[in-house]
């Protein structure tokens, strides 16, 4: 599947080759997908962006074609996909950009706007608070909402074996549970998504990620923290409607603390919402970027 009108290819980066969608002329945009995605994750919104702005569109490293960095967890980790990410944007000769990140992507974007104030003129984050404190989030029941954060980081190949097993029926729970509507991610494009996420190698690279998160990604948030560092770009939050649910966390105030120029957004539709509310994701990413 490819996103309507825009052109694909591999570019490399350092040690890593990234499969990138782009279209569109004028300032750039980078978006930045969630687990357990691809690129497709855009197949709305960027079309409807690309009108106005030059907007491209990579796998994350480890996740659909683009490759799978060697080495542990730490390569892994969400400041050198930052860095790779804001080396991506200066090889297709953008040395200034916005970007919007879902999910993991939202968790990248972040720190590349804490890493990189330079490169980053707006940011984007999308259903996701950063990952300090979503860890000091998960506390009694809470954890059973996101078993996955938990399971996917176990330092063994647990989870590799276990995934294996059968991985069209554990990533099809999360389309299966996170989606308001099931006609948020249609059949083709879920099996665009599993095809890319279910081989061992897909597994492994996902496992690593979480593995960054829970090793490394924390660890550099909370030395952010503690060091007063606050994202520059004037920023959008959009997070999901929780409904009668009660969330353990605050995510205007959580992204307010980190975040020197705030605007926020809240939709209803579940997690997904590039795919569920793509017309408003839309809106309000031109808002933060025109």
């Amino acid at each position: 599947m490819r996103i309507p009108g825009f052109d694909e290819r591999t570019v490399r980066v350092g040690e890593v080759d990234l499969h990138v969608a782009s279209g569109g002329d004028g300032p750039a945009v980078l978006l930045l997908h969630g687990f357990p995605q691809t690129h497709l994750t855009w197949r709305h919104v960027a079309p409807a962006l690309a009108d106005r702005f030059h907007v491209v569109c990579p796998d994350l490293p480890g996740y659909g074609a683009s490759g799978r960095p060697d080495g542990g967890p730490e390569q892994y980790s969400k400041r050198v996909t930052a860095a790779t990410m804001v080396g991506l944007m200066r090889v297709l000769g953008h040395d200034r950009f916005s970007l919007i990140g879902h999910d993991r992507g939202a968790l990248v974007a972040f720190r590349a706007a804490l890493d990189h104030p330079a490169a980053i003129d707006r940011l984007g984050v999308i259903d996701v608070i950063p990952t300090v404190d979503m860890w000091a989030s998960l506390n009694g029941v809470n954890g059973v909402f996101a078993f996955h954060l938990h399971l996917l980081a176990q330092p063994t190949d647990l989870p590799e074996r276990m995934i294996n097993a059968d991985p069209d029926t554990f990533f099809g729970h999360f389309f299966d549970t996170w989606a308001t509507d099931p006609a948020t991610i249609p059949g083709d494009v879920r099996d665009a998504y599993l095809r890319a996420a279910c081989t061992p190698e897909a597994i492994h690279a996902i496992c690593q990620d979480y593995r960054a998160s829970a090793f490394v990604d924390a660890a550099h948030d909370a030395e952010d923290r503690k060091g007063g560092k606050r994202v520059q770009a004037p920023t959008l939050a959009i997070w999901q409607d929780p409904g009668d649910l009660v969330l353990p966390f605050d995510p205007q105030a959580i992204w307010r603390d980190w975040t020197t120029e705030l605007r926020t957004l809240v939709l209803s539709g579940g997690h997904f919402l590039p795919e569920a509310q793509p017309s408003a994701v839309t809106a309000a990413i031109r808002d933060l970027i025109t």
